[in-house]
């Protein structure tokens, strides 16, 4: 029985040694380490190096029949009947190749009477000797030797010169086609990471470069005084988050916090965007997030930073036909990276995103990305500070004040200061000027905010005074309801879409919106087409804008701000939707039918009783839409203080230099006596959406 045992035990320890190594089990480190997985660089040479072999023995059979399976005659035969006098002529070719004629009335040794010649490969190249021999013996038989025999190192050259140009076509070829389009590597690095290493001397950015998201700088600041002195964290036992995540709106800034700490941290950064990781391929995603991971193991301490995770990291099982494979195994491999069996306390995570709301609930768990930063727009003091970051690169003229801008400036992002700077630096280089002056920098915030100028568009002198009657009435009630935001600026001059503007500036930076604010609001934007039908007798397609706006104004206010009495403080809209469905097809209605037709009756009481308001004002003050609008028909662009001075004293003293106005000339082919100067009782054109106001 004991016999039976241990030859039991034998057989089972020998199946265990012989069977295939899966990668897992086994005490010894080592072991685990060295039977991982194949060494697929080393198997992919061997795999070309045979295939090269066999290539060119097929390429060089053909040319050389020594190498082929045909029968060569033998050069021994060949040299004795040469001595015995039976050829008349030699051919010799790459001094290899020899056919020999035989004289009339020889024949060959095999005695075969119909062979006139024959054709050998001698054993090695024919050298100088070697035809030297030759050549007596045919002088002695009066045999005529053709062809001319090379010398040994050009005859090496033709011999290796196949191998050359295949060598070469195998390079160019094949693996060029292998690096292809996909970077370094290319098809034979499909898995491994395309992460940049940045290091501090590449990026010149710093935390001096960072301006308006105090915040949110402090919170990165954690993180590199974490890596520079990790012991001053761990003394009283505190860990630094695993992950950071920056939320905010396109633009606040969130790459140039990264950026900054690359140039900040005396670490590895790891730099990659999360569509990187996503490929056609089932798995490719996964083996490069492993690579990357791998990567900063053998680099730490140091910081990965995943550019719009989004990409990747969205909510698993959504969308038609329960989710993307390939998203969802790149996503469990980074959740396994982070928080894992082999995750690594030294790597540090920073993503950056403006779809927080998308993202996998695993993934914002403590323990993955615990700190979440909010990179938010600039108030004035931050957009001030921006501004002079972006202006220490460019010339300003000694009248230019920052703050100024900075308060005409709300809801702006750091990318659109930037822009401003940049669009008034080139504005001030096309008039020649020799540094930035005020009027560049506003030319340049109402081109980033409204559009350029058109004033190329030549328009009709009746469709002219239909655009500045519309934005006299916008303008007029934006001065005289004192919940509304002050008109810093009129203009008719087309821009971008539209065919006017009444642009209002708030005197400070606004968080929250009240019921009176609001209503102020659409009763201002119903003021363009309450008074394009007061003086024209008909309305244009001008106030679509308008009409859009006020309706998800007025919708808001019902379903939900709460500010409906009839209805109350309840919200009637979900925020459940399915975001990769649309935003309508997975909404779900959470209130009877009943209700929606009270929500539609109230939204038409709020809209009837703005609009009645908004018409009772302007007919109480017809002549004041009516100097507005000569105003703007004279001088084209009007400021706040030009309207303050037409409703008080009825006239402009001085104008403002808002702008500088070009007199548009009339087309050629018309005569003035085609335009109106005030009756526009026929109907003018069809403006675009001619107002904006902030969200």
């Amino acid at each position: 029985m004991q016999d039976d045992e241990e030859k039991d035990k034998k057989k089972r320890r020998s199946n265990d040694d012989s069977g295939p190594d899966l990668g897992g089990g086994g005490d010894d480190p080592e072991n685990n380490n060295k039977n991982k997985g194949v060494d697929f660089k080393s198997s992919r040479y061997v795999f070309l190096i045979i295939l090269f072999g066999v290539i060119m023995a097929v390429v060089l059979g053909g040319r050389y029949p020594f190498m082929s399976s045909q029968p060569t005659p033998d050069w021994t035969a060949f040299r004795k009947d040469l001595k015995a006098g039976k050829f008349r002529e030699l051919h010799i070719e790459d001094s290899r190749i020899v056919t020999a004629y035989y004289a009339d009335g020889q024949q060959a040794s095999d005695g075969d009477k119909q062979r006139k010649s024959i054709t050998l490969y001698a054993p090695a190249p024919i050298g100088d000797k070697q035809m030297d021999e030759l050549n007596a013996i045919a002088e002695a038989k009066n045999v005529v030797i053709k062809g001319e025999t090379k010398s040994e190192l050009s005859q090496m050259f033709l011999m290796f010169l196949p191998w050359i140009v295949f060598g070469a076509i195998l390079w160019f070829v094949f693996f060029r086609q292998l690096r292809g389009p996909g970077g370094p590597g290319g098809v034979l690095s499909f898995g491994k990471s395309r992460a940049t290493l940045i290091t501090k001397e590449k990026c010149k950015k710093t935390f001096k470069d960072v301006a308006g998201v105090d915040e949110a700088k402090q919170e990165v600041e954690e993180i590199v005084g974490f890596l520079k002195n990790p012991k001053k964290f761990q003394r009283l036992g505190g860990r630094i988050p695993k992950g950071v995540l920056l939320i905010g709106t396109p633009g606040t800034g969130k790459t140039l916090l990264a950026k900054s700490i690359a140039g900040e941290a005396d670490v590895p950064f790891f730099s990659i965007s999360g569509s990187d990781f996503v490929e056609m391929f089932v798995g490719v995603g996964a083996s490069r997030v492993r690579d990357l991971f791998q990567q900063a193991r053998e680099s730490s301490p140091c910081i990965i930073f995943l550019d719009e995770i989004d990409a990747v990291g969205r909510r698993r099982g959504t969308g038609i036909g329960g989710g993307h494979d390939e998203r969802e195994q790149t996503l469990n491999e980074i959740l396994v990276q982070m928080d894992g069996m082999e995750s690594d306390d030294k790597i540090i995570v920073m993503a950056a995103t403006n779809r927080a709301d998308v993202l996998d609930p695993a993934l914002l768990r403590p323990g993955r990305f615990d700190r979440h930063v909010y990179v938010d727009l600039p108030d004035v003091k931050g957009r001030e500070e921006i501004l002079r970051v972006h202006c220490k690169k460019v010339k300003l003229a000694a009248e230019v004040d920052l703050s100024v801008l900075a308060k005409g400036t709300p809801g702006l992002s750091g990318a659109d200061l930037e822009n401003i700077i940049n669009e008034a630096a080139l504005i001030a280089v096309t008039k020649d000027k020799e540094a930035i002056e005020m009027s560049d920098l506003d030319e340049a915030r109402d081109k980033v905010a409204w559009g350029r100028e058109k004033r190329s568009r030549v328009m009709d002198e009746a469709e002219r005074w239909v655009t500045a009657y519309h934005e006299a009435g916008h303008a007029l009630l934006g001065y005289l309801l004192p919940e509304c935001d002050k008109p810093s600026k009129v203009t008719i001059i087309p821009r971008g879409s539209f065919l006017g503007a009444t642009m209002s500036t708030p005197a400070k930076d606004v968080y929250s919106h009240s019921k009176k604010q609001l209503l102020g609001r659409l009763k201002m934007l119903f003021g363009g087409r309450i008074a394009e039908q007061m003086f024209t007798g008909d309305v244009t397609t001008g106030a679509k804008g308008d009409i859009d706006h006020a309706s998800l104004i007025v919708r808001k206010m019902v379903c939900e701000f709460g500010m409906s009495e009839k209805l109350g403080p309840i919200k009637y809209v979900e925020d459940d939707e399915a975001v990769f469905l649309g935003r309508d097809m997975g909404n779900r209605q959470s209130h009877s039918d009943a209700t929606a037709i009270a929500i539609d009756e109230e939204v038409r009481g709020i809209v009837d009783a703005c609009y009645k308001e908004a018409e009772r004002i302007l007919t109480e003050h017809r002549d004041d839409i009516e100097l507005i609008a000569k105003a703007l028909m004279e001088h084209e662009v009007i400021s706040g203080e030009d309207i303050d001075s037409l409703i008080k004293i009825r006239k402009i003293e001085k104008k403002t230099p808002v702008k500088q106005v070009v007199h548009r000339p009339l087309p050629k082919t018309q005569s003035k006596s085609l335009y109106p100067t005030i009756d526009l009782a026929s109907g003018g054109g069809t403006p675009q959406p001619a107002f904006q106001v902030p969200e």
